[in-house]
């Protein structure tokens, strides 16, 4: 009996050691894994898919599982936090996270830091630098470029109307300000009537442009800043049969806008490079974690394609990106 119960707890004394080197942060998971976490804002829209396929692929080839979870849409700011804590408390050995505010989510970046577990803001940034490396789009410099591609499609100057997409979004406000900035300085002929809210829904979306329809029915131009507000956009051109009479740029690609822009509804896209970006965050979190120097700030680049430069290959690529590994799972 005796020489039985010593097997018992000799037995129980070795499972606790296994789980603990599983679990522990900075060893293998049970998988035999690095587990990186990746948190986007949300993951309703075809963008987010893009990230994942771009984040897998570095899984796969850094050799790394990915634990992808984040909230269903991108203004539950307490559902995020809620999913960081949890990886926080799983200790994960990486987070790799795209804030949903830039202020609203900086104590639970602050509690990542405390449990020392490496951090990558990606897409959209977080007024804190607590964080290794910010893998994301120069958003400011997207805006610029929705701005001077608005005025080449108004050369005479016009009015235009912007979809915002949500408050506290610093992407999309970077986008928005770009945007602003860019038409006040540069195109005094070109003046922006009114901008409205949509908070990140296609529907909400809808519902503000047609609004604004409605009130500056001579209006000459809409911007979307995100997949949302261009979509919403699209759709309250479509019930006012005004697609193709005014000048409409957008943000982002999704098989839906790219549609639009083939038929000329949209006149042109500002891409970003979501694949790359998961891709980056990625790596970036799994290099900081092999003591490599990471850089503090990684630009995925940002790209205008119009319904004529569309089917070149490096464009028909950000348009339609590959997302055959997420059929892996």
């Amino acid at each position: 009996m005796k020489t039985r119960n010593l097997w018992l707890v000799l037995g129980s004394i070795a499972a606790i050691v296994i789980l603990g080197w599983g679990c522990g942060r900075g060893q293998e998971s049970v998988s035999g894994k690095r587990q990186i976490a990746v948190v986007p804002k949300g993951t309703a829209h075809e963008f987010w898919q893009t990230v994942y396929a771009g984040a897998k692929t570095a899984g796969q080839e850094l050799g790394v599982e990915i634990l992808w979870q984040g909230p269903q849409t991108e203004t539950q700011y307490e559902r995020q936090m809620n999913i960081v804590q949890d990886f926080i408390t799983a200790q994960v050995d990486g987070i790799v996270l795209a804030p949903q505010d830039a202020d609203a989510l900086v104590p639970v970046i602050e509690q990542v830091e405390a449990a020392k577990i490496p951090l990558v803001i990606f897409d959209s940034g977080a007024n804190t630098e607590k964080y290794s490396s910010f893998v994301a789009t120069d958003n400011y410099k997207g805006g610029q470029e929705a701005a001077r591609t608005m005025a080449s499609l108004l050369p005479n100057g016009g009015r235009v109307i912007i979809i915002l997409v949500a408050p506290g979004s610093a992407s999309t406000t970077e986008r928005e300000k770009g945007f602003e900035d860019t038409i006040k300085q540069e195109f005094p002929n070109i003046q922006i009537v009114d901008k409205q809210y949509g908070y990140s829904d296609r529907e909400k979306s809808r519902a503000v442009t047609e609004d604004l329809l409605t009130k500056y029915p001579d209006v000459e131009g809409v911007y979307g800043p995100n997949e949302s507000s261009t979509f919403g956009a699209l759709l309250a051109l479509r019930a006012q049969n005004y697609t193709g009479k005014k000048a409409f740029v957008g943000f982002d690609a999704s098989a839906d806008l790219n549609d639009a822009l083939r038929k000329g509804e949209i006149n042109a896209l500002v891409l970003q490079n979501p694949f790359k970006m998961g891709y980056e965050a990625v790596k970036a979190v799994v290099d900081h974690l092999d003591g490599k120097e990471v850089p503090k700030r990684i630009d995925t680049g940002v790209k205008v394609i119009t319904t004529a430069t569309m089917d070149d290959p490096e464009n028909a690529k950000l348009l339609r990106p590959d997302l055959s590994i997420l059929k892996q799972e």
